[in-house]
Formats: C-alpha cells, structure tokens, sequence
C-alpha cells in the first residue's frame, strides 16, 4: 500500500474529540443561488464516475457523519452541489406489474445499470430472462473505457449488474451454477458471473472473489481451466496484493482479485445488546489483512489508469466502485463495522471529487442501492443497541431491530439520497426513479 493510502486510513481510523468550533460548516449562510445555477449544466460528459455506497441511506449517512465529524461538519459526499432522492422499489417476479416495496442489490443494481425494474435477485435481465444491455457494456461499445471497483466479491450483485447477464445472482462461478441452468455455459449460455465479467473486459476490476476466479470452466474454448487463466488468455493482468496493484501498469487491463470473499473491513467495535452498551469508540481493524488496499487505494489506481488509457482519445471512461460492506455490516448489527466502511467509502468520494476538480467535464454520482435498519434511537429500543462516543463527544445510540442478533437485520423500502455535480447532473434534483440514473448516465456520455 502506497504512502499516501496509509495516511488517508489512518487518520478515517480515529474518532477524534473536539469542543465544536465557534465557527462550523453550517453556521455559514450564503444564498447559494448563483452556486447552484452555475452547478446546473447541460451537454456531455468526458467521464462518469458513479459511486455506490451499499445500504448507505440517510440514517446510515447521518451515523457517520456524527461519529466521524460531528452533527455539524460534513462528509466529503455532502459537498456534492445537487442533490434529490430516488425511489428503489424492484418488481415481483411471477406479476412484473406489481411493485415490490423493498430490493435488493440485484434488483436494485438492474435498475442503474439498464434503466429497466427487474425481480430481486436478477443480475441485469428482465423478469422473464431476458439480458439487457448495461450502461459500462454499452459505453464500452461506444469507445468509452470502463471500470468496476468493490469492496465485496466482484462477483457481488453489485459490481456483477455491469457486466454480467444471469436469473439468481447466486450463480458467482462456473461451479456454482446451480440456479442458472439456462446461463450455464454447459447448456450453451453465457456462463457464470466471473466468466461474463472477463468476457466484458472492463479495463480495471479491482475487488475480492478471488475464489470463483480460480474455480473451473465447464464448457466452451476454455473448459478444464480456471477463470482466471481465462482472463489471462483476456489480456489481463492479475494482481493479488496491494503491492501487485501499485506496481500494475495501466498499458494493459487489470484484474485485482485481493481477497477470497469479501474485503476486510476497516474498523471493529461494540456490538449491540438488548439493554445496550456502555458509551465507546470505535478501533482500526487490527486483524485487516495488511496486503489488501483500502477501497481509496483502488480508487486511487483505478482513476489513474483510466485517466492514462484515455488522455489522447476521444472519449473518456466509466467508472463504478462500491463501499459494499456498509451493506453487510448494517445487516450483521455492526455499527462500528458499518460507520467505518461508510468513512472509507467517503475517502474514495473525495478522491473522485478531488479528479472532477481537475477534469470538469467528469460527471460524479454518489448515491445508494436501498436503505437499511440502523437508526439513531434516544436510548435502548425493543431491539439491540449499541452506544458510541461522537467526534462532539457526545453519546450516541444506535438500534437495530428487523431481527435478532443472530440473524441478519433487513434492507427498508425507503428513497435514498442522490447527489452529483457535472455536466446532466441537475437530473438527480426532486424525486426520481432507480431506473432514471441510467438514463442520466446514458445521456451525460452522448451513447445510444
């Protein structure tokens, strides 16, 4: 790991504890309407770079921010100029017509990546199975280059929606196949999510998985050897560690399988009891694997190579990367697992915002799949809670209470927030549908 990401996660580590300034972010104000009428722009987009932090609604958002800079400072994703809220509702699968109030990230993904509702669990196809074009599929056509960057296995429903076409998003390998009869390459489809995604060829896949990387095709020109020699034979170069990564050149496309599931998390904490816990902060992960780059890490080489690969042509790129484990750790009543996830992820805003400084014509999208359980509670709920120590260093309570500890706290029904600045993002402003991103994005990078 660089210098540079050390410093950065090191200092999201720690909470510090401060007497609030006299003078704080929202103690200012301006009339900021000749800043949003600049903000509004038109036209096209040399780059998009959309960043999903999973299960990242407002409440998730809000538990971070006071945690790591007080009720009153502000996250790196709030600086973002506009910002409204969209609808994340999936359809049921056997009445297409009906609404089903609470997605997934299968579903949920589906809707950016192809601006059409899908079923919970499919990974970019319609109810009936149908695959659909993907906005990366499609600006790679285009002449765009693309990137896909995560937290989780690569082959997590999020990253897979870009590039992969399959009706259980289980279905991760070529021996994993099971509820995929019909896209499993023996029968003659397209394969498993691993083998589709070195089938796209985004130029930079930076995650985990590494276990369906190395399980065996079954069928076709490369049967009896493993997806990652398939990628090899794809012109990729594979890298395992934070040291292959840094030292990956960006002449040739990069697959960054880092760990064999999910990434490490960042911090570890409490956990919630049913009458609480006693007020504390939370602590760096110590048990982190120290080979694995930090979500900014990736972002940080995934921008530098893309950016590189595209400085003499004519299109830019786009760029996916997913804080997935804000996700996971809301659904294992995690608060300090979650808070830190969501703090890292807001690194990898600020350097994609720090990008967008230098190059205008980029389009940033920071946003959500769904919402999810934690919330900020007065004291000890009906549920589990947990307490925390604030960068105010105040108390403050948190409650989980879909399910037992023991199982795994449920996603909500809930808009999230969408925010973004750039060339079309005054379409993320008001109330909007999952599925119009796409169309934003579409739109911002002039394809059909």
């Amino acid at each position: 790991m660089n210098i540079r990401g050390r410093a950065a996660l090191a200092a999201a580590a720690i909470a510090v504890v401060a007497v609030p300034s006299m003078a704080m972010a929202g103690d200012s104000h301006h009339d900021n309407t000749r800043a949003a009428k600049h903000a509004i722009q038109g036209g096209t987009a040399r780059n998009v770079i959309l960043l999903i932090g999973d299960g990242m609604g407002d409440s998730e958002i809000t538990i971070a921010r006071n945690y790591q800079v007080g009720a009153n400072g502000r996250l790196a994703m709030d600086t973002l100029p506009l910002t409204g809220a969209y609808t994340t509702y999936a359809v049921q699968k056997d009445n297409p017509s009906l609404p089903e109030y609470v997605t997934d990230s299968a579903a949920s993904g589906t809707g950016w990546a192809t601006g059409h509702k899908t079923y919970n669990g499919a990974i970019s196809v319609l109810p009936d199975g149908k695959p659909l074009p993907t906005i990366l599929e499609l600006a790679k056509k285009a002449g765009y280059r693309t990137g896909d960057v995560t937290t989780a296995e690569l082959q997590d429903a999020t990253p897979a929606v870009l590039g992969s076409h399959v009706v259980d998003r289980g279905c991760k390998g070529p021996q994993s196949m099971t509820a995929c009869a019909v896209n499993d390459k023996v029968n003659g489809g397209a394969g498993s999510i691993a083998e589709q995604l070195v089938q796209t060829r985004p130029d930079v896949l930076l995650g985990g998985g590494k276990q369906y990387f190395d399980q065996v095709v079954q069928a076709g020109p490369f049967q009896g050897k493993t997806v990652t020699d398939q990628a090899k034979a794809a012109g990729y170069q594979i890298v395992t560690d934070a040291d292959g990564l840094a030292k990956a050149s960006p002449d040739a496309p990069i697959l960054g399988a880092f760990a064999k599931n999910n990434m490490d998390l960042e911090w570890v904490g409490p956990a919630p009891t049913r009458t609480g816990t006693a007020p504390s902060r939370c602590a760096g992960n110590t048990a982190r694997t120290a080979t694995q780059p930090h979500l900014v890490d990736m972002t940080t080489k995934a921008l530098d190579v893309l950016d590189k690969q595209t400085r003499h042509r004519k299109n830019g790129f786009f760029l996916q990367i997913e804080g997935a484990s804000i996700d996971k750790q809301d659904h294992a009543a995690n608060p300090c697992g979650q808070i830190g996830e969501t703090v890292g992820f807001d690194l990898a805003v600020k350097k994609a915002l720090d990008y967008q400084k230098r190059n205008p014509d980029t389009l940033v999208v920071v946003t959500a799949d769904h919402g999810h359980t934690s919330q900020i509670v007065e004291a000890a709920t009906l549920g589990y809670t947990a307490t925390l120590i604030t960068h105010d260093n105040a108390n403050m309570t948190i409650s989980y209470a879909t399910a037992e500890i023991t199982g795994s706290q449920q996603h909500t029904g809930t808009e999230v927030r969408i925010a973004a600045g750039g060339p079309q993002a005054a379409n993320v402003l008001g109330v909007t549908n999952q599925t119009d991103l796409f169309f934003t994005m579409k739109r911002a990078l002039g394809i059909r």
